[in-house]
């Protein structure tokens, strides 16, 4: 099953593409839109004139590669602290994986392997490196033994959790319905009356 995000087919075919701009994608993917996020690495090959590799990006100048993050609109809402862990990134997959992003994940032997090394690189936490191994289990076919359990409830067959889910329009609406369902209960939570021991009533 090919990934697909809301984003114009030039960005989703290049997700589908290069493994390290899924991963560049996927490391964009906080306090932005889905569609910025998941868009720019296709805007960052457009304004280098190419696709850049890990090799590349490693070596930028991180002010130059800063300032091509910049550029309006910039290709996230930090686009200088960003654009230098996608550089970190970089440098990750070229000292452990030959810089082939792909080899992150067609190496690993196991589940907890995968979500291991995902929990590793830079920008990705303990939730996101969930993610990310359901995304490839459930839309990239990479599934070794295990990676369900190592994804949690986003490897769950048939849910609408994140990012790993959505494959057309109607389970990106299911997706926001569940995040806005989520919010709506921790907001709702926040404004409890407490104790004084800062528990609810």
């Amino acid at each position: 099953m090919p990934i697909w995000m809301p984003v114009e087919p030039a960005a989703n075919e290049l997700l589908n593409r290069s493994p390290l701009a899924l991963l560049i994608a996927m490391l964009l993917d906080q306090q932005v839109p889905l569609e910025r996020a998941f868009s720019a690495p296709c805007d960052l090959a457009r304004r280098l004139g190419h696709e850049p590799t890990a090799g590349e990006l490693a070596g930028f100048g991180p002010e130059k590669l800063a300032a091509v993050f910049s550029e309006r609109p910039a290709l996230h809402r930090y686009p200088k602290a960003m654009a230098a862990r996608v550089q970190d990134l970089a440098r990750l997959l070229l000292a452990r994986y030959d810089g082939d992003a792909a080899l992150l994940w067609t190496s690993a032997t196991s589940g907890a392997e995968l979500l291991k090394r995902v929990a590793e690189l830079p920008g990705f936490g303990a939730q996101k490196a969930q993610i990310f191994v359901a995304l490839l289990g459930k839309q990239l076919g990479v599934r070794p033994p295990g990676w369900q359990q190592a994804a949690g409830a986003f490897g769950e067959a048939g849910s609408r959790r994140s990012v790993a889910d959505i494959t057309d329009d109607q389970s990106l609406a299911e997706v926001r319905a569940h995040k806005q369902s989520l919010k709506a209960t921790a907001k709702a939570a926040r404004s409890l009356p407490r104790d004084g021991y800062g528990l609810p009533w």
